[in-house]
């Protein structure tokens, strides 16, 4: 992990540019897609199958699009590419998989902590996909898919911060965590920490980086990616939570439910999740694919 992040920066956006347009479909799948009543094929030659009108699976063919809530401020998992201005990442790659399996484009807008259960209640998003942790609480609102990627919560230090190992350390410092993650009740527990909760982990890196906060507090990969903008953070401590992943969907959609566990078991078990964690993480981290439990 304590690679030079100068080199892990330039190896990220060499990466980004080769990518292909991982925010949008194309192609005469999507032409296609809802309409005839007749199996049409992905780039790759595969079968879409088409899902009646009443599903929300045959809704989004019908219209042609899956809109999807990602991060845009958090590489490697959702973030705009400076050079294209496209929102690339991890997520996003894992977004462009359900849609391409419903032969439709992807849209991928914006979803911070605070708005993404939100879009996805009101109907703003089809899918969030927006490094968002199942949890029993977001579970009563929403539904999750099966973990696709697991996290652990740490904390990111500026260099020179010596002091800080442990949350109870930050009793009397400043400490940032976005809007409406599992943090912000985590670092609100702790005695005499000044939370600070901008509504994107953007803003958070802002914050360190000037001297506001002391700490950032959240999943390890979105710290990481921090540190990939600015190799004088670190973090410090040991693993805080165990966080799982889950691709959000509707409330009671239990038919949506086991089609995108069915996409991410396909992901598994053709490699495709591999060579996007290897894109988006095994790289950088010089770890192996780590495939959750289904």
């Amino acid at each position: 992990m304590r690679k030079d992040r100068s080199r892990w920066l330039i190896a990220l956006l060499a990466a980004v540019t080769l990518l292909g347009a991982a925010c949008g479909g194309g192609g005469d799948e999507e032409e296609d897609a809802g309409g005839s009543g007749s199996a049409t094929e992905t780039e790759t030659g595969s079968e879409v199958e088409e899902f009646p009108a009443n599903t929300t699976m045959g809704k989004i063919q019908q219209k042609g699009e899956l809109i999807a809530g990602v991060k845009y401020d958090v590489p490697p998992f959702g973030f705009i590419d400076p050079q294209t201005d496209e929102v690339k990442g991890f997520d996003v790659d894992v977004a462009q998989e359900i849609a391409d399996r419903l032969g439709v484009e992807l849209n991928a807008i914006e979803a911070i902590s605070d708005n993404r259960i939100p879009f996805l209640k009101d109907g703003t998003v089809d899918i969030v996909a927006s490094t968002m942790t199942i949890t029993t609480d977001r579970d009563v609102e929403i539904d999750f898919s099966e973990p696709y990627y697991i996290a652990n919560g740490r904390i990111l230090v500026a260099e020179g911060t010596d002091d800080v190992e442990t949350l109870e350390d930050l009793s009397g410092k400043s400490a940032c965590t976005a809007l409406g993650s599992t943090y912000e009740g985590l670092l609100k527990a702790v005695k005499g920490v000044d939370v600070q909760l901008p509504e994107t982990y953007g803003e958070c890196l802002e914050l360190i980086q000037n001297g506001s906060v002391q700490a950032v507090v959240t999943d390890d990969v979105i710290l990481t990616g921090m540190i990939i903008q600015d190799d004088t953070l670190r973090l410090v401590g040991e693993e805080l939570t165990v966080e799982p992943y889950g691709i959000g969907v509707p409330e009671g959609d239990t038919e949506m439910k086991e089609f995108v566990d069915g996409v991410l078991q396909e992901l598994y078990d053709d490699g495709t999740y591999d060579e996007i964690y290897q894109e988006w993480v095994g790289q950088y981290t010089d770890t192996e694919t780590e495939i959750p439990d289904m």
